[in-house]
């Protein structure tokens, strides 16, 4: 039911997620239908799909499966559900005692366990006309970005004596299988080795045996062999710092400062409150979403009225009213945000993030940075942000030092916003064994333009270009399995691709390299996918995690690890 080939068009994963009209045209072309969905499988097809799409289709009625529904027994149903044992008993009890619909169409996003399938066909197999098994169990994002949809999976991971890590851990690797399945790639994989936790070696285990499994017999009963393709598990402790920081680029600007849910933008228009989806069918905010804020506030050069113009001479497609509407207005909101605070913040953050102030010029105290940040009538979680960013820059600070920051910032009753970071393996109290700490290189970029306020780069673009051009080093980087060859970002292909010439969508037909942050990714690192993709188009880079970060969330997530309600945290001075 699914066309092979859809993620190498410029739609890339969004495209495939159209499978629905397929199966129903496949099923019952003629008929109505009814659409059953689950809480995820709602929100895939949300990502993808309007209403009217289906309606087009014959597809009547989208129906939640966990919720009471009248029975129509004269219609058929489609059931597109994950194979849990919540989804299965739920299905069950349409059809017993008394079937609610004549039939049953079942598709589930992934492998479902034997004893859940052999359950379902002992209690209702009459009733069911089809039973497959789509492989979708991640949601599309964006072109270049997905999503396991599971915020939850952080605090299972890195909670100390988890009781379901190993559980979550399984369930993220089937999901990341069927996106290799899905884009009908069997990648060699690689991941971070990190010498205090083991989550990424360990999900990289589960990932290459399951890949193995699934891929054990093609249609042909023939082994099938990797492709040219790769896959890097890396760990959110990477790269603490890209998440702390104030990011100036439109989108990551926009879910950091302002209370976006769902992608929903609630906006001022002509007097009332409205309401707008800033998504991949906003050709708009394609456009602008990867752009500084000062190049989106410079296109109007504070000529509001004239941005349709500008824009449409700009971006070479026309510029309806609603769209200048909602950009004039997230425009004017995140430049509001920036003079008011951010704009302050942001020296001190990337002089702290770089190590080096705008003119080249080596940070030799970071605390005389930090200072100012502290002494200004900031909120607490900007001065939170501003001191992690101190100690990350110091790879960790005494436990004097903490306790007096600590203390400034007045969170002695919530030190888990600081210290929960060692619970992802990222340095907070200094010890004696890490002055040994080897700090990673980092590409030299001095050459690129960069704005004064902008000028630190996420981590993970220096290793999705060093993984392009085949310079990731083993020892950091250990194979889990390895690529038919040495992989290097040629536009060498499969002998299963298709050759198509040299369209755009061939460019990026030749390797696909696929990046799996376990513990959330950021706005700026997925701007990092379409970055390199674009430098080098005989590769396309995919990125994707568990979930989407904020700053705010992360912080959020980090201070429930390990909390205990009503307990003050005391911190040992060092001893000499």
């Amino acid at each position: 039911f699914l066309n092979q080939d859809a993620m190498r068009s410029d739609k890339g994963i969004k495209q495939l997620m159209d499978f629905i009209c397929i199966v129903q045209a496949a099923v019952f072309p003629s008929l109505m239908c009814i659409l059953i969905l689950d809480h995820f499988t709602t929100r895939l097809l949300s990502s993808c799909c309007k209403m009217s799409d289906l309606m087009s289709e014959g597809i009547t009625i989208v129906e939640d499966l966990h919720k009471n529904r009248e029975p129509v027994p004269e219609m058929k149903a489609i059931y597109f559900m994950r194979p849990t044992a919540m989804c299965i008993d739920a299905f069950i009890n349409d059809f017993n005692p008394k079937p609610k619909y004549k039939a049953a169409y079942v598709f589930f996003t992934d492998y479902c366990p034997d004893e859940l399938f052999d359950k379902m066909k002992k209690s209702c197999a009459k009733h069911i006309k089809v039973c497959k098994e789509i492989n979708i169990s991640f949601l599309p994002l964006e072109a270049q970005v997905f999503s396991c949809d599971n915020a939850e999976a952080f605090k299972s991971i890195y909670t100390p004596n988890s009781q379901d890590r190993d559980q979550t851990l399984e369930t993220i690797a089937d999901q990341i299988v069927t996106l290799c399945a899905t884009l009908d790639e069997y990648p060699g994989v690689r991941f971070k080795k990190d010498p205090n936790l083991n989550y990424g070696k360990k999900l990289a285990e589960l990932v290459d045996n399951k890949l193995a499994r699934h891929y054990e017999l093609d249609d042909n009963s023939k082994k099938k062999g990797k492709t040219q393709a790769q896959l890097l598990i890396v760990d959110r402790a990477l790269d603490p710092v890209s998440p702390i920081l104030h990011e100036l680029t439109y989108q990551a600007m926009a879910f950091d400062l302002i209370s976006i849910k769902d992608n929903a933008y609630e906006y001022d228009a002509d007097g009332s409150k409205k309401e707008a989806l800033l998504t991949e069918e906003d050709e708009l905010w394609v456009k602008l979403r990867h752009m500084h804020i000062a190049e989106v506030a410079g296109l109007a050069h504070s000529h509001w009225e004239e941005l349709p113009k500008i824009l449409t001479c700009s971006l070479m497609f026309p510029i309806s009213l609603p769209q200048k509407n909602v950009h004039l207005s997230l425009a004017e909101d995140l430049m509001s945000h920036y003079q008011k605070n951010v704009e302050k913040l942001c020296k001190a953050e990337q002089d702290l993030a770089v190590g080096a102030d705008a003119e080249g010029q080596k940070v030799k105290d970071p605390m005389r940075t930090l200072l100012p940040v502290l002494l200004h009538p900031h909120d607490t979680t900007d001065k939170i942000r501003a001191v992690l960013l101190y100690i990350f820059s110091l790879n960790g600070t005494t436990a004097e030092n903490l306790n007096k920051l600590i203390q400034h910032v007045k969170i002695e009753y919530e030190r888990g916003y600081i210290l929960n970071w060692e619970h992802l393996g990222v340095p907070i109290l200094s010890t004696p064994s890490m002055f040994s700490f080897r700090k990673q290189s980092r590409r030299d970029r001095s050459d690129e333009e960069t704005f004064k306020v902008s000028r630190w780069t996420p981590i993970i673009k220096d290793v999705m270009e060093d993984a392009v051009e085949n310079k990731l080093e083993v020892k950091d980087w250990p194979y889990q399995s390895e690529c038919p060859s040495a992989w290097n970002g040629s536009r060498a292909v499969s002998a299963r691709q298709k050759h198509k010439g040299s369209s755009p969508d061939d460019l990026r037909s030749g390797s696909r390299l696929v990046l799996f942050v376990l513990g959330g990714v950021t706005y700026s690192e997925m701007r990092c996918a379409y970055e390199v993709t674009h430098a080098n188009k005989s590769c396309e880079v995919i990125i994707g995690s568990t979930h989407i970060l904020t700053p705010r969330s992360l912080l959020e997530d980090i201070y429930k690890l390990g909390r205990q309600p009503m307990e003050s945290f005391t911190i040992e001075e060092d001893k000499p």
